[in-house]
């Protein structure tokens, strides 16, 4: 990439957008395309959508999001529907602050810092362009410059919607710099900008003795009082308040309810009226969309105080717990390590996926249904299917406790323990057993964990570790049987014909010699004992399957061998005992002979070129197979 050629094309694409007219030729301009009069609300709305959405089983997916957050879309699509776009079509929660609630590390600075940048990114296209008047401290929308007797037929007009009055330095300038002559007033094209302080406004909460309200809504600039005679002249005033300057655009309240209440005051006029007091002015206009969040605890002491009622009805509060899905929180963890400098260390397959479904297993809450453990509802949760529930059953899961994902062991936790594991010294690779080592170590150092919780979570610490056993003997029984999938296809295959001979009694037709034979019943109960079908269980089982044949021929589809979940495991489990001892021999020998040897560099190879592993864990990998085995 040639550094500086890059510099200047950026530079160049500024220069492009800059844009520079007088009112009359902005009115002109909405005349094409009204959309650059659009709120606050609006905008941000729209900058999602311009993302790309995608609907799946009848929920949607912002595209926005996703490079960022994970496992969080249904809270994401709640927060898009119930309140962006429920805003953007000017409808009365536009008038409510939208406060995110939810746990520590749960994402939600991570939300507001994404809005952010998405707006900038959006006012610099067409699409998301935004017209101020030029040396107005708060990138004042012009329309507020036609009076308001004649706003209903300009509305009519240009087909927007007028709301607001102009600040008091604009009201000023167009007495004393253009006459009155609005036609005149320049009018410029703004690029919303959190460093130039331009639409995006961000407060933090410190000492209530030393924090001034000044903050918030601006200052009288005493060094001008002499000069201009009072301290009602606009002049004489700095409007460079965090109000101020979000008007077009965001203000984020950071962790919001720890603020002295007298700065919350300030929020009851603006959210329900559009306005806040500042100086000795009248109200000032101001649209932008205000976003603050808080944790839980803090949001309930919040509403247990009854002075807070006023401010509490202004509220929207959306909840945003953490993500409950083993795949999105694994994507989580290669994120935050991919951002450090440790990525010439390799991390095994399954590691961040172990510690990931430690995680989940803490946030869940035990369900009512029947038969249901917490590894399965992981599983469901995850997208897997879980034999004898349907999706029904998974709705009504997550719809069982609201407040589930709001507690649990944080990424903040996982990624500081993981980090301990990458930097031990002369460290080229860590497996799942080093992390879930790391997780167990840092139990004790966990100020917040009570005694019962460390109990708890060492038992799913144990879980997680039984679910990498597995893991870790599917990838070995995948590396040695050579063509796994058509192995397991061909076998599936042999089943079918057998169990459906079974059930209509008729007889099978050997494919070598021709001649007819009675279903193989060794094949069958082999297969299924893998799973623990009983003898009395067998024909039940078997009708099962035949039921689900006939309902994917019905629907022009064909029965594969993933179709079934406990009868996909039962090949996997009958090929993998067929070749257990070969397996156990071979891994486990501490001076292979010279066949061993080779089936060992095999399946390593294997283990390299198809599942991610390098020399280093796919020899720890066969090892440690090999000791389970042995046991």
């Amino acid at each position: 990439m040639d550094l500086f050629k890059r510099i200047s094309e950026h530079h160049a694409e500024s220069e492009r957008i800059a844009w520079t007219g007088t009112f009359r030729e902005y009115v002109d301009l909405l005349r094409l395309d009204p959309t650059p009069a659009m709120t606050a609300h609006a905008r941000v709305f729209e900058m999602i959508k311009s993302h790309g959405v995608e609907e799946s089983h009848g929920n949607k997916q912002y595209n926005f999001f996703r490079k960022e957050l994970f496992g969080l879309d249904r809270a994401l699509e709640k927060l898009v529907e119930e309140y962006f776009h429920s805003a953007a079509r000017r409808l009365d929660v536009r008038k409510r602050i939208l406060l995110l609630m939810g746990p520590v590390s749960g994402g939600k600075s991570t939300l507001v810092t994404m809005l952010k940048r998405g707006l900038e990114q959006f006012s610099r296209i067409e699409k998301g362009a935004v017209y101020a008047i030029k040396g107005c401290p708060m990138q004042e929308e012009p329309l507020h410059l036609i009076p308001h007797e004649l706003r209903a037929e300009v509305e009519k007009e240009l087909g927007v919607r007028i709301e607001g009055n102009l600040c008091p330095s604009c009201q000023m300038r167009l007495r004393t710099e253009y006459y009155g002559d609005i036609e005149r007033v320049l009018v410029e094209r703004v690029a919303i900008s959190e460093d130039q302080r331009v639409g995006i406004g961000t407060f933090t909460p410190s000492d209530p003795k030393s924090q001034d309200i000044a903050d918030l809504t601006g200052s009288i600039d005493f060094s001008t009082i002499t000069e201009y005679g009072s301290e009602s002249d606009p002049r004489a005033y700095r409007f460079d308040g965090e109000l101020n300057k979000a008007n077009r655009g965001l203000m984020e309240f950071q962790e919001m309810l720890k603020c002295d209440e007298k700065f919350l005051w300030n929020l009851l006029s603006l959210t329900q009226e559009g306005n806040f007091k500042a100086g000795r002015f009248a109200l000032i206009s101001a649209d932008e969309l205000i976003i603050a969040h808080t944790n839980e605890s803090e949001y309930k002491a919040f509403i247990a105080n009854k002075k807070n009622e006023a401010l509490q009805s202004r509220m929207i509060v959306m909840p945003i717990p953490y993500n409950l899905k083993v795949s999105a929180e694994e994507k989580i963890y290669e994120k935050l390590v991919g951002q450090s400098d440790m990525k010439h260390i390799h991390i095994a397959p399954h590691a961040l996926r172990s510690a990931a479904i430690f995680s989940i297993l803490t946030r869940l809450k035990e369900t009512k249904k029947q038969g249901m453990d917490l590894v399965k509802k992981m599983r469901m949760y995850d997208g897997e299917e879980v034999e004898g529930y349907k999706e029904a059953d998974l709705k009504e899961m997550q719809s069982e406790y609201a407040e589930e994902g709001m507690s649990g062991v944080d990424p903040r936790y996982v990624i500081n323990r993981i980090s301990s594991a990458l930097i031990k010294q002369d460290l080229q690779c860590i497996n799942a057993l080093d992390v879930l080592r790391a997780l167990k170590d840092g139990l004790d150092q966990h100020a917040s964990i009570t005694k019962d919780e460390r109990e708890k979570y060492l038992n799913f610490i144990a879980v997680a570790r039984k679910e990498y056993d597995n893991l870790a003997k599917k990838e070995i029984q995948k590396a040695f049987v050579y063509s796994f999938e058509e192995s397991a296809k061909t076998l599936f295959e042999n089943y079918l014909d057998n169990i459906e001979a079974f059930c209509n009694w008729t007889k099978i037709r050997d494919p070598l010699t021709d001649e007819e034979m009675d279903p193989d019943e060794r094949l069958m109960r082999s297969i299924e004992e893998q799973i623990g079908v009983s003898e009395n269980a067998k024909k039940a089982f078997r009708e099962e399957i035949l039921i689900r044949i006939s309902a994917y021929s019905r629907k022009g589809r064909k029965f594969e061998y993933n179709n079934h979940d406990r009868l996909r495991e039962a090949i996997e489990k009958k090929l993998f005992a067929d070749l257990k001892d070969i397996v156990k021999i071979t891994t486990s020998t501490k001076t292979p002979d010279e066949k061993q040897l080779k089936r060992i560099n095999e399946v390593s190879k294997r283990l390299m070129d198809e599942h991610g592993y390098c020399p280093v864990c796919a020899n720890e990998l066969l090892r440690y197979v090999g000791s389970l085995l042995n046991r």
